[in-house]
């Protein structure tokens, strides 16, 4: 049963246990709330700090019994260096332009989200995903956030071809990838990659601290990705520290 606990500013709710999308035989729970209309951004920003991601105009986080393998990750943008691999991933992808467009879901970004949900994530939550889910995704939110569209350049300045979009919101000390999908066939373009480098980028470009990603869980191939990245800091009980190379494994490049 769903159980709630009021505070002075929010109530917060916690989930029955489901099945854990990213570890086989666990189950997983969450605390939630929702997102006031009034200050959402300075919320969302606030709970952010201490783990929580927002999905529509819910921001929640892992409350698991048993298990704690979900933890919460940002690239400190400022003092992060471009390995060889990563400067190849930059140089491959030259050809595309960035266009930062309202929160507003269009068709085309849809059809580029189905094709890579049933590439890539087939047998996972949102595989089923609908335009109306879609729509809600995009444009319910009480925080400041865009859309980030990834295209060819074309020599008459008309928009190219849609490989990639990021939905992103803009918080006090940076930006939160809160979701992204690219097109999988063009491989070699590594444009999952391309899009969380591109945003460290923008970040220090507008004096943003930080790049939020989301969780990363231990043993989880989805997202095993996330630590990729260096430096990377992590969300401990005494709050954000580096991670080290040899809890995070060898970098790549």
């Amino acid at each position: 049963m769903t159980q709630h606990f009021p505070t002075r500013q929010l109530r917060f709710f916690l989930t029955a246990p489901s099945p854990c999308p990213y570890l086989p035989e666990r189950y997983e729970r969450k605390v939630f709330a929702h997102l006031p209309l009034s200050d959402g951004a300075a919320v969302n920003d606030s709970l952010t700090a201490v783990g929580f991601r927002r999905s529509q105009n819910i921001a929640y986080r892992p409350a698991c019994e048993a298990c704690s393998a979900c933890v919460s990750a940002r690239i400190p943008a400022a003092d992060y260096v471009f390995s060889r691999s990563e400067r190849k991933v930059l140089s491959r992808n030259d050809d595309i332009e960035r266009r930062l467009v309202e929160a507003e879901a269009t068709m085309e970004q849809f059809d580029l989200l189905r094709r890579y949900l049933l590439t890539r994530h087939a047998t996972g939550g949102m595989a089923e995903m609908t335009w109306p889910d879609y729509v809600a995704m995009v444009e319910d939110t009480a925080v400041r956030t865009h859309v980030v569209e990834y295209r060819t350049r074309t020599a008459n300045g008309r928009p190219g071809d849609l490989l990639a979009c990021a939905l992103v919101d803009v918080m006090g000390d940076g930006l939160s990838l809160v979701y992204s999908f690219y097109d999988p066939a063009p491989v070699r373009r590594s444009l999952g990659s391309f899009v969380i480098l591109d945003h460290v980028i923008q970040a220090c470009l507008t004096g943003l601290p930080y790049v939020y990603l989301g969780y990363w869980v231990r043993g989880s191939e989805k997202m095993d990705y996330k630590v990729r990245f260096s430096p990377i800091e992590l969300l401990r009980p005494d709050g954000w520290t580096l991670a080290g190379a040899r809890e995070l494994g060898p970098r790549q490049g």
